[in-house]
């Protein structure tokens, strides 16, 4: 037992030597190639277990003979043992390269497509997680092409709206200041409402840039969606009597919401005067809320006859007004994006789709907590 343990000694001190030296080794090439480092490590190897060995051997006083044996034994070892690790760290350096040559598409606009031929379960466990990231940096892209047509609309078409009303200004107010108005109080009203206008455009473009900034305050507070809904109505029966259309509010449940009031009101508000403006004369536009699975859903229902399906993902997008010419009626085409926006804020989501004569928008926001 007393051999047994000090063999093990003399060959522990032999090899611990010899680790030491690689460790030493290794620092200054941890920066380089694969390949020296396997060499290192596989050098190591061998030249630990022959230290050991020769050092066992000179305290057991080994024969010459008996020594130059296993000294040739460690050196054909060694040999073997650094081709071994030359020709897997060339094997590892070359994928890791054909794998950097494909993640350089990333840089391109182009789709990474993993390298043919078998891999390290680590490189192909990457190979997977840079396709996985291809596919998140092309959506990604596509989401910024379609926010950047979206700007350059909402830019051209807030440009076309203020145009109109202001050349109209201009030219009132010159008729009123050089007394060429026939009737200078109907200027003055046209001059108010335009203004009005144009206050309401200015507004929602604040209300919009808030929404993207992530900045918009919310104050939160349990209500009841009855209140939500006939407020709404009450607000949007004007401008139904104005242009004939019946506003009607069935299946309107008492659920409990936790929104904020002033901000809800105004997706109601921009949901039903969207479906009135679009709603032919003598059509009717309802509204329900009641309790869903997913939480509480408030929809506007009216009569325009539909949207054509390849315009229905784009409805909510910034500028977004459909086919209709561009008049002042149609708006600026922010209505929608802000509704989006306030709804996503309290956690919810907004959704359109085709009924038979006309369209339904939804608004799911979560149910308050009983």
């Amino acid at each position: 037992m007393g051999d047994t343990v000090l063999i093990a000694l003399y060959a522990f001190a032999g090899a611990a030597v010899t680790g030491l030296a690689g460790a030493a080794a290794l620092r200054p090439i941890r920066r380089r190639s694969l390949t020296a480092s396997l060499s290192v490590v596989a050098a190591v190897g061998v030249v630990a277990m022959l230290a050991g060995t020769l050092a066992v051997a000179w305290a057991m006083f080994l024969s010459p003979h008996d020594l130059t044996v296993v000294t040739t034994v460690g050196a054909m070892a060694a040999v073997v043992s650094l081709a071994t690790a030359l020709l897997l760290g060339r094997w590892v350096v070359a994928r890791s390269r054909e794998l950097a040559l494909a993640a350089r598409s990333f840089g391109d606009g182009g789709d990474f497509a993993p390298p043919a031929g078998p891999t390290t379960a680590e490189l192909d466990g990457l190979s997977r997680e840079l396709a996985a990231t291809s596919v998140r940096l092309a959506e990604s892209r596509e989401r910024e092409r379609a926010l950047e047509t979206s700007r350059r609309e909402l830019v051209a078409w807030i440009s076309h709206d203020l145009r109109t009303p202001l050349a109209g200004l201009r030219a009132m107010a010159e008729a009123l200041e050089d007394g060429v108005a026939a009737d200078p109080d109907r200027y003055l009203r046209q001059i108010r409402t335009e203004v009005e206008r144009l206050d309401g455009m200015v507004g929602d473009l604040f209300e919009l840039s808030r929404i993207h900034a992530g900045t918009l305050p919310l104050a939160p507070t349990r209500m009841s969606s009855y209140d939500l809904v006939g407020d709404a109505l009450a607000g949007a029966d004007p401008l139904a009597r104005e242009h004939g259309v019946r506003l009607v509010g069935g299946r309107i449940e008492p659920v409990p919401v936790e929104v904020d009031g002033k901000e809800m009101s105004r997706v109601l508000g921009n949901l039903l005067v969207n479906a009135i403006r679009r709603t032919p004369a003598d059509g009717t536009v309802a509204v329900a809320a009641e309790r869903s699975p997913g939480g509480v859903v408030l929809s506007v229902t009216d009569g325009c006859g539909g949207i054509p399906e390849a315009d229905l993902p784009r409805v909510f997008d910034t500028g977004w007004r459909g086919t209709h010419a561009r008049t002042p009626p149609a708006g600026a085409g922010l209505g929608l994006a802000i509704v989006r926006g306030i709804v996503e804020a309290h956690q919810g989501r907004a959704t359109v789709c085709n009924i038979p004569g006309g369209c339904r928008f939804e608004v799911v926001l979560p149910a308050a907590a009983p």
